[in-house]
């Protein structure tokens, strides 16, 4: 293929191709050609420009396929247009020629067609160039066309509209005679050909004046004439046509008469409106030429017009726009209303009729208001519709006014549903009176508009839920006040229904109370309708709906009523079969009609509770459901006798008595009602064969039956379509009704199905055939074999017995059946039964696959495979196979052919190819011929579509037939002509499989692989040309397969331009947009693939389309400036389908995840004009009218201002949804954020790099705009808007509140935007705000709050008192909130409120503590200065309310207790509930609970804590309380006197009230837990043990410390959090300390006791008694090791000795752990460490090898080095904790002492041992660390552990060594800790040391006085030496001192300078003059005598002296007190250790 990349058409590499890959060779020149020649220079082409041309007209002869004729002839036109034009009229010559030629030959038709294309072509792009040279071109094709066949007529008119458009108004001339051709062509028989004519028609209306002048009636007639027959493409062109030039005719200006000189006659909007009503009411049978039967009223409008007009309706809206239609609303309703009046009478004459015109007109309203309108002009429309309703209402023929008041109250329902709250405004004004219009329509005398409003008010409740309560209540009460009119029953019965099925839309439900009242007012109208005969029906009907409709509020609400239900449901039929018959012989025909009635509607009941309650229905249930089914049943098989009795009033009630039992049989186990399933069977085949049943409703039964994929290729009407709404009545066909509310009122309270529309059940007659195939299924495949053989025989001579379309029904019906019966064997994995049985189910089958009905060929085909699917057996299979193969080869017919050849590629689908590749070879090779079959498309649709099933169902086998079937495809795609949609659609499903099932290969680079890919894309090109919406949404899905697979060789920027035109061409007008759905959805399936791993790429391309693209883009302007993300944005606005939008929010959300960083601003700008465009429709109403301070009114008004400069808005009016995901989006944008930059949340660092460089952007540099666009939502009247805008200013404070202000320090950023916090928050604590509004407003409070942005405490009382007048509210309790919703929201809001406080208590607690320790102060010197919050500033603020808080939380924590207890307690709970919810909501509540106790919890432990249980409540006890008294409220006498709890009783409740809530949380943690309920649990422990109380009850408790112990040690286990185990240890920790205590305080108590006693008879206390015995499981300190370890193990795994081998020391490098481990190792050292004062001696002894082998082996394996000589901070905590080991009490305890003496030397010897290289291996351990242990051991044990020689002679050498060490800092180091053994006060440790190390010390220090020091270290060291020989001075006795002083004077004095040398010397020198001169004058006065004798016997040293106290004097009085300074801070960093462990 590369060969056909050149300029010109490399003629040699042509030659040598065969035919097929000739084409194909073509094709790909042509592409390419057409991109060279735009990018080649213009010089260049002339020169080769003679040649080319005549190469591409050589070719015009070689008769050119379709797409390539298409090619060809755009390269002309670009040849001639970038050269030179003097040879164009040659060419134009020549395709004359070519078109006048006589040869009629189908050979040479190609060679015309490409003639006329190429024809349109050049004149379009060279339009007026080519002079007047077109008159003959026009005459000369439209007289071709009068003999041309529909292909010829095809392209022509194609080309005609491109000749159009190149010329503009120089065709003046030929428009008549194109006008004249175009109108045959609008009607010509093939369907293709009148969709061109349509768009040669847009195109003339643009000059032609007199199409939308004088000839506008002909043109409208002539588009009505064109929908007759026609199909959804015809009427998606015409309507487009008409509507345009409708508008048209409206908006023109017209020239002055003088330019068209005839007069034009000016058309007014009503004609226009009258001429389109004709249309729609009667068609196409012209105005005045009425024929007969239209005079007697007979005929009636054929369904396809009436459908095209309503779409020419809706594209004359949509071109005059939004804006037109806000101006001409109130005419434009009228008229469209009017069109289902009783003036016209043809439109509404049947019942039938009236439902489909009635959809029509809902659909124009829907289509035009809902989808060109702003909020704002709905809310005004919606008063218009109102207005239409209540002078429609006064109108007193019903008949008149019925249908009119049905379409204007759906599509008020319509309006405000998806108003949502913003329709709050609309239902307030009283003016518009909108629920008093729709309640009184309730009761008007037409079922049909009763259940009409009844369905608008379900919609105006699901908008608002606020409504939901109070619409219920009105009509509960007019119901139960109008009981005896008939109207009233049902019309309020109706809406109470519809309101109820309004409940599961809105979360915040309504009273539980409500049921009640409902159950018992349907109980009393059954129980009175035998009471009045004229209202027993509607009683009946409106009992049993309110029941049935009650159901679906789920098992919460109905367990109350079941009992009551299931009472009634057995009453409704007789008992025994006996009483049936005695029924039989008594009713009449009125009576028996009410008895249907009555028992369709029970049926309907039980229905509706087995859908709704699954989890009521247990095995006792069941039997009760039971006993009336056989009754039932009976009376369902003398239903047929009862009718014969008493004639057709019965009729419709037995069809839906059938109906509602088969409904209720299918939802039911077959198990239930096994004995009678024999008796449903025989039923059912009757009514699949009855024969009153005359209408062959293929499409409603068969599409559940087919699969899927199959429908597509059937027909658009099956596709989803933005028309689905009126084209399934075309669908059903013209004899059958579309569905509607009247057919069964029981479904208005069942959700639908298609979103938000209202239900749309069938009629009864065709429902009862869907319910009865569905249930056939279930009941045959459970019957018995026989009488399964016996109903299939009957079923197939049922079918033979029958003529004509009688039999065709029969056969639709019996087919369906049996296939649902195969369906739900094979779903079941069942079996089909002997093999006599497959006999009479082929038979059906066979049938079924010859029949001339599509559909039902597809069912039967998907039945051919389920049957062997079913049988499972190879040569079962491989018969049926052979059977289809046999018809294939021998049957002719097109019908036969098709059936048999999707039979083959189901049988694939479902047995995964049929294994033997034998078979797949004859399959492909039947398929391939038949795909070739030009003479019928239908053939080729069906082969290609099968053989599609085939390449995906073989996979990898299909690899040998990849190139052929390959080139098929290409072949097929290049010849098969564009009128044949459908058979391109199914090549598009071929490549996309082949693409599929290639897969990954296609990345190869072999040149078998590239050709296939070349292939593959070349295919993908010429279906993207294709003019079929459909084709071109398989070329991008094929695209889309070819990038996931081989992204490199995909084309990105023409894929991504081809996307963005298809997309935005249309986004104009959004009804006319890609009529498509199909294509749109492939589109953005597409770009949302492209997006994830492109997006950056995906958005240049698109923004670059836009600047490049020519002109004629309008909407694309819009691209240029929002690019392709704000173009996506204003598609979401405008879409309705769920998928495509789902897929849209996809696509924004990859683009921001992966771009929002990088273009910051872009974003933010697109988020907050989404967000503002509303803004001017949002009346703020919350400027903040509560301020104290006048000042601050400038401030919160400003907040509101809203800009509005002149440039118009990018976004107009967006919908609410739209605003919720912008809002939405900010918060993304935010947390991308925190993954990038750490500049995006630190201003000084962001400002600086923003001057650095511009381009630099930071996300704290848009804070403003961030606090703007949170606030604008979250003051929105969209309660989501509100929440999204909330949860966006959440986010924003916490992200935000502690980045520092640059320019005040001490002040925080947000600090300046208090006021636009506080106005947002306010409005959501109105009386009217929703509770889920107001609940999450209280978390934005306490995050405000707690933020501690706001250092003022008057500033931050604005948000306080918000907080505080909540908790006012509910103090009341759940009993006094507001009665609008369910019981649970209330709940949810107390909780809410109680969870904020929480917050902002432990917040205000832990500044508190903060604030106590001085080193931790956050605020620094001045902000605590200028009288801001004090530490205890907002402690303070809680304090006001705590009595009341604290109380409230113990009752929620109570609650809280009571609803995690198992479910078998469920009986001991509280009757009516508990403190905040009720019994009967318990199960909503739950999760509001779960949602907050956490905090609570620890705010309720801080605040126990803080009262350190010593204090009893204020009102303890008292039973006047401000909350009413529950049993529950905690420990409060209640009211019956009961004697009041001593203060001992309360707090142990409490106590373990939060143990037990915290021990039930940690020890079976969910995995939904959050991170924060677990700390904050954990830290409601902590705090809970930090006071004396609660540990003595947890230290005397040791089986409640144990249990906690291992609940933390899961905690430890389960969750890696290094702040939650941490969080753990500190609690064991406290455990440990309350068991020491208790233990102490038993030994003090016995020793207080036993004073005079022996002290041996004191018993032990303490673990492990006097055995020493620990037992696991009931052993604390055993628990405690058990976590320790596991603690210590995970962070250092060598501490393990199964690890790592033997217990012994392994020779690993020491590591260092990471911060987080190190904490956790420290926190585990401490416990260890604690763990022997828990035991008696003999226990301690028995657990100390364990904790001395863990504490060193924690040193050994972490005593790294480090720079400076320090310890690393494991090293420092082992230490720590061995110190406290050794120095425990029970190492000098009698009864362990020689235990614990020989276990502490065995651990020295272990430390000591660390020093010495083990098998070879150096250890780099840090001697510094081992020193200290050894000092450690020296100092904190008795003596005897260290003395015994070989130990002491060891550690002697260690030290010795070290003194070695060159290394300065060990040095330092050494000497500190040779300072502390000096220093212990017993001699037999000491003197050893001192005698073996004193003499290398003073060697040392004189080897320095020798060299002098050069640096601080060495002064260091010296000054440590001076140090050890001062401390031995003071030690020594009195006849040894002065040998020591007389060493120590001459060193200190050689370090003296005299005043000269002072002067020049360096500032170490100096300072160890300082030094040494200053010990010197401390030791002369104390050891005087010695001093003065060593003078004496040296004058050069005196002299030395005193030389230099002169010279210094001076200076001395300076220095004195700095060089003291520095000695200090000297001391202090380097005897950090001393303080630390020794």
């Amino acid at each position: 293929m590369e060969l056909a990349h050149s300029l010109l058409l490399n003629e040699e590499a042509y030659n040598q191709l065969g035919e097929v890959q000739k084409a194909e060779f073509i094709f790909d020149w042509l592409r390419y050609l057409e991109k060279l020649l735009l990018a080649t220079s213009r010089s260049d082409v002339r020169e080769k420009q003679k040649t080319l041309v005549e190469q591409l007209l050589s070719l015009l002869n070689s008769s050119p396929g379709p797409p390539t004729r298409k090619l060809l002839a755009k390269n002309l036109a670009i040849l001639y247009s970038i050269g030179d034009t003097f040879s164009v009229y040659e060419t134009i010559d020549k395709c004359n020629d070519l078109i006048r030629s006589k040869d009629d030959s189908p050979s040479y038709l190609p060679t015309k067609l490409a003639a006329v294309v190429c024809l349109g072509s050049l004149y379009k792009k060279l339009g007026r160039i080519l002079g007047n040279t077109f008159t003959d071109t026009v005459g000369n094709i439209l007289k071709a066309m009068k003999s041309a066949e529909s292909q010829g007529r095809y392209e022509i008119m194609l080309s005609l509209q491109n000749i159009l458009s190149g010329l503009g108004a120089a065709a003046t001339p030929c428009h008549r005679d194109v006008y004249k051709a175009a109108r045959s062509c609008l009607t010509d028989r093939s369907m293709a050909v009148r969709c061109a004519a349509a768009k040669c028609l847009l195109e003339l209306q643009n000059e032609a004046i007199f199409m939308w002048s004088t000839d506008l009636d002909s043109v409208a007639t002539l588009c009505f004439k064109s929908f007759e027959g026609s199909n959804y493409d015809v009427r998606i062109s015409v309507s487009k046509l008409l509507g345009t030039v409708l508008a048209k005719a409206i908006i023109s200006k017209h020239p002055g008469a003088a330019a068209s000189r005839q007069s034009v006659r000016r058309v007014s909007l009503e004609e226009v409106l009258e001429l389109l009503g004709t249309g729609f009411l009667r068609g196409s049978s012209g105005f005045l030429r009425a024929s007969g039967d239209m005079l007697k009223g007979t005929s009636s409008v054929s369904r396809d017009v009436r459908v095209g007009v309503t779409q020419a309706y809706v594209v004359f809206v949509s071109t005059l726009g939004g804006a037109w239609l806000e101006k001409n609303f109130a005419a434009f309703l009228s008229h469209t209303l009017s069109l289902v009046s009783q003036s016209h009478p043809k439109a509404t004459q049947t019942q039938i009729d009236a439902v489909c015109s009635r959809r029509c007109v809902s659909f124009i309203l829907r289509a035009t208001v809902g989808g060109l309108l702003g909020e704002k002009a709905q809310i005004a429309a919606a008063k218009d519709i109102c207005q239409a309703i209540w002078k429609l209402k006064k109108v007193m023929d019903v008949a008149a006014s019925q249908h009119m008041l049905v379409c204007a109250l759906q599509e008020l329902g319509n309006l405000i549903h998806s108003l949502g709250t913003t329709a709050a405004p609309l239902l307030q004004d009283s003016s518009a009176g909108i629920l008093d219009n729709v309640t009184s329509v309730t009761l008007h005398p037409s079922i049909s508009v009763r259940l009409a409003a009844a369905w608008c008010l379900h919609c105006i409740a699901v908008a608002l839920p606020a409504y939901l309560t109070p619409l219920l209540d009105r009509c509960l009460e007019r119901l139960t006040v109008l009981k005896s009119s008939p109207e009233a029953v049902t019309g309020f019965s109706f809406a109470v229904a519809a309101l109820l099925g309004a409940v599961k839309h809105c979360p915040l439900g309504i009273p539980h109370g409500k049921g009640k009242i409902i159950m018992t007012l349907a109980e009393d109208l059954l129980c009175s309708a035998a009471q009045n005969s004229r209202l027993s029906a509607q009683r009946t009907q409106a009992g049993w709906l309110l029941i049935a409709a009650l159901m679906t509020l789920g098992p919460a609400f109905v367990s109350h009523h079941l009992a009551r239900v299931l009472l009634l449901w057995k009453c409704v039929f007789p008992v025994s079969p006996k009483d049936l018959e005695t029924e039989k012989s008594r009713g009449d025909s009125f009576t028996w009609q009410v008895t249907l009635e009555g028992r369709a509607g029970a049926l309907c009941a039980i229905k509706s509770f087995v859908s709704h309650c699954g989890d009521l229905l247990t095995e006792e249930v069941i039997q009760h459901l039971l006993p009336p089914l056989p009754c039932a049943v009976d009376l369902l098989t003398l239903l047929s006798s009862i009718l014969k009795t008493y004639g057709s009033p019965l009729k419709t009630p037995s069809v839906v008595y059938r109906q509602r039992l088969y409904e209720l049989l299918i939802l039911l186990p077959p198990e239930t009602y096994e004995g009678y399933l024999c008796a449903v069977l025989r039923e059912l085949a009757a009514d699949l064969t009855a024969p009153d049943v005359q209408v062959a409703a293929s499409t409603f039964l068969l599409p559940r039956l087919c699969h899927q994929d199959d429908l597509l290729m059937l027909s658009p009407l099956l596709q989803d379509t933005d028309h689905r709404f009126i084209e399934e009545q075309l669908l059903l066909g013209n004899g059958i009704a579309c569905g509607s509310l009247e057919y069964d009122p029981y479904s208005i309270y069942e959700k639908d199905v298609e979103g938000d529309s209202v239900p749309k059940p069938l009629p009864p007659t065709l429902s009862v055939i869907s319910s009865a195939v569905k249930l056939f299924g279930v009941v045959c495949a459970h019957v018995g074999e026989a009488q399964r053989l016996l109903i299939l025989e009957r079923l197939l001579d049922s079918i033979k017995h029958t003529k004509g379309a009688r039999q065709q029904v029969v056969q639709l019906h019996v087919v369906s059946s049996v296939s649902s019966f195969l369906k739900y064997v094979a779903g079941s994995k069942g079996h089909l039964g002997p093999e006599e049985m497959r006999r009479p189910v082929l038979a059906l089958v066979m049938g079924a696959l010859e029949s001339p009905n599509p559909l039902l060929r597809c069912a039967a085909a998907e039945a051919w495979a389920r049957l062997a699917q079913v049988v499972d057996d190879g040569a079962f299979t491989a018969a049926l196979a052979q059977v289809s193969f046999d018809k294939l080869k021998s049957a002719r017919d097109a019908v036969t052919r098709t059936g048999h050849s999707l039979a083959l590629g189901s049988l694939y689908r479902y047995l995964g190819g049929i294994s033997s590749s034998q078979h797949l070879n004859s399959c492909v090779g039947i398929l391939y011929t038949l795909s070739q079959d030009s003479t019928s498309p239908d053939v080729q649709t069906w082969a290609l579509h099968s053989l599609s099933l085939i390449i995906d169902s073989a996979g990898p086998l299909y690899y040998t037939h990849a190139e052929p079937t390959l080139s098929l495809i290409i072949m097929l795609l290049l010849n098969v002509p564009p009128t044949h949609a459908e058979v391109h659609q199914s090549l598009g499903r071929c490549l996309n499989a082949l693409i599929t099932t290639l897969g990954p290969e296609l990345q190869g680079n072999g040149t078998s692989v590239s050709t296939l890919r070349t292939s593959c894309l070349l295919g993908c090109a010429v279906m993207q040309d294709n003019p079929d919406c459909l084709v071109q949404a398989q070329a991008i899905s094929c695209l889309q397969q070819l990038h996931m697979f081989a992204p490199r060789h995909v084309n990105l920027s023409s894929l991504v331009s081809c996307l963005c035109e298809i997309l935005l061409d249309n986004s104009v007008l959004v009804n006319l947009c890609s009529p498509y759905l199909l294509l749109r959805r492939a589109v953005l399936a597409c770009l949302r693939q492209l997006v994830q791993r492109e997006a950056a790429e995906v958005s240049e391309h698109a923004v670059m389309l836009a600047k490049d693209s020519r002109e004629e883009l309008t909407p694309d302007a819009n691209i240029r400036e929002v690019g392709l993300e704000g173009a996506l944005l204003t598609l979401l606005d405008q879409e309705t389908d769920g998928r495509l939008c789902h897929d849209i929010k996809e696509t924004l959300n990859h683009m921001l995840t992966s771009m929002a960083v990088d273009k910051l601003s872009f974003w933010l700008k697109l988020c907050k004009d989404v967000l503002a465009a509303s803004a001017d429709f949002t009346t703020v109403t919350c400027v903040d009218t509560m301020q104290e301070e006048e000042g601050d009114k400038g401030d919160d008004a400003s907040v509101l201002t809203i800009r509005n400069d002149g440039r118009p808005h990018p976004f107009t009016n967006p919908r609410w949804a739209t605003r919720v995901f912008a809002a939405e989006c900010v918060c993304r944008i935010i947390n991308q954020c925190e993954n990038a930059h750490s500049a995006h949340f630190d201003i000084a660092l962001a400002q600086e790099m923003k001057k650095r460089d511009s381009r630099n952007d930071f996300l704290v540099l848009h804070l403003a705009d961030l606090i703007r666009m949170a606030f604008m939502a979250a003051t929105d009247h969209s309660d989501q808007l509100r929440l999204s805008g909330l949860e966006t200013l959440l986010v924003v404070i916490r992200r935000f509140a502690a980045i520092p202000e640059p320019e005040f320090p001490g002040h925080v950023i947000l600090e300046q935007y208090q006021a636009n916090v506080g106005a947002a928050l306010r409005p959501a604590f109105t009386s009217e705000t929703p509770p889920d509004v107001t609940a999450k407003a209280c978390q934005v409070c306490s995050a405000w709050i707690a933020s501690g942005v706001v250092s003022d405490l008057n500033d931050l009382r604005r948000v306080h008192q918000l907080l505080v007048a909540s908790l006012t509210k509910i103090q009341v309790g759940k009993e006094a909130l507001s009665h609008l919703y369910n019981e649970s929201a209330s709940t949810m809001e107390i909780l809410a409120v109680l969870k904020a406080w929480a917050e902002v208590y432990i917040i205000a607690v832990e500044r508190h503590k903060n604030h106590k320790q001085p080193l931790k102060t956050t605020f620094s010197e001045e902000s605590v200065g200028n009288g801001s919050i004090s530490s205890d500033g907002l402690l303070d603020l809680v304090h006001a309310d705590l009595g009341t808080l604290s109380r409230l939380w113990l009752a929620a924590l109570q609650d809280f207790a009571l609803l995690t207890l198992p479910s078998e307690f469920a009986s001991q709970l509280p009757v009516e509930g508990g403190a905040f919810y009720t019994a009967e909501t318990s199960e909503n509540a739950k999760s509001h609970y779960y949602n907050s106790w956490a905090f609570i919890l620890h705010a309720t432990a801080l605040w126990l804590t803080s009262t350190g249980f010593v204090v009893a409540d204020p009102d303890e006890g008292a039973p006047n309380l401000s909350r009413p008294v529950t049993p529950t409220s905690m420990c409060q006498g209640s009211s019956s006197g009961a004697p009041v709890k001593s203060p001992e009783d309360v707090y142990t409740e409490r106590f373990h009230l939060i143990l037990g809530i915290s021990v039930e949380f940690l020890c079976s943690l969910r995995s939904d837990a959050t991170m924060e309920s677990i700390t904050a649990c954990l830290h409601a422990l902590q705090a809970l043990l930090d006071v004396p109380w609660p540990r003595s009850k947890i230290g005397s408790d040791q089986d409640l410390g144990i249990e906690l112990l291992n609940v933390l040690h899961r905690v430890i286990l389960t969750r890696e959090s290094p702040s939650i185990q941490l969080a753990s240890l500190e609690v064991v920790r406290q455990v440990i300390c309350a068991a020491q205590e208790h233990v102490k305080e038993k030994r003090r108590s016995a020793e207080v006791d036993d004073g005079a006693a022996e002290k041996e008879t004191l018993p032990e206390f303490g673990e492990g008694k006097d055995t020493g015995g620990l037992v696991p499981g009931k052993s604390l300190v055993f628990a405690t090791l058990e976590l320790c370890v596991c603690i210590l193990v995970r962070q250092l795994p060598e501490l393990n000795p199964k690890l790592t081998g033997s217990p012994g020391v392994k020779a690993t490098k020491p590591q260092m752990l990471s911060e987080d481990g190190s904490r956790l190792v420290s926190a585990a050292l401490v416990i260890l460490s604690e763990l022997p004062a828990v035991c008696s001696p003999e226990g301690s002894t028995s657990i100390l090898p364990t904790i001395l082998y863990l504490t060193i082996g924690v040193l050994r394996e972490t005593a790294v080095k480090l720079p400076g000589g320090q310890l690393s901070s494991t090293v420092a905590a082992s230490l720590q904790a061995l110190k406290g080991i050794l120095s425990s009490p029970m190492a000098r305890a009698e009864k362990s002492h020689t235990a614990w003496t020989d276990l502490l030397r065995s651990a020295l010897t272990t430390v000591l041992d660390c020093w010495d290289p083990v098998a070879g291996t150096r250890q780099e351990l840090d001697e510094v660390s081992l020193l200290t242990a050894v000092t450690v051991f020296t100092l904190s044990t008795s003596p005897e552990v260290t003395t015994i020689p070989c130990l002491q002679k060891r550690c002697i050498e260690k030290f010795k060594a070290t003194l070695e060490i060159k290394d300065p800092m060990v040095q330092i180091k050494t000497y500190q800790l040779l300072l502390s053994i000096f220093q212990y006060p017993n001699p037999a440790v000491s003197y050893p040391y001192i005698y073996s190390l004193v003499a290398s010390i003073v060697e040392k220090l004189q080897e320095i006085d020798k060299r002098k020091p050069e640096d601080t270290t060495e002064l260091q060291i010296f000054q440590e030496g001076i140090k050890v020989l001062e401390a031995l001075v003071a030690i020594a006795e009195e006849q040894h001192r002065s040998q020591l002083v007389a060493c120590l004077l001459p060193i200190l004095i050689s370090f003296l300078l005299d005043e000269n040398a002072l002067g020049s010397a360096t500032s170490i020198m100096r300072n160890l003059h300082d030094f040494a001169l200053q010990n010197l004058m401390q030791i002369g006065p104390q050891y005087s005598s010695v001093f003065k004798s060593v003078m004496a016997s040296s004058p050069a040293l005196k002299a030395r002296l005193e030389a230099a106290i002169k010279g210094n004097q001076e200076s001395v009085k300076l220095k004195i007190p700095t060089s003291k300074h520095t000695k200090n801070s000297g001391k202090n960093s380097s005897i950090q250790l001393k303080t630390n462990f020794l």
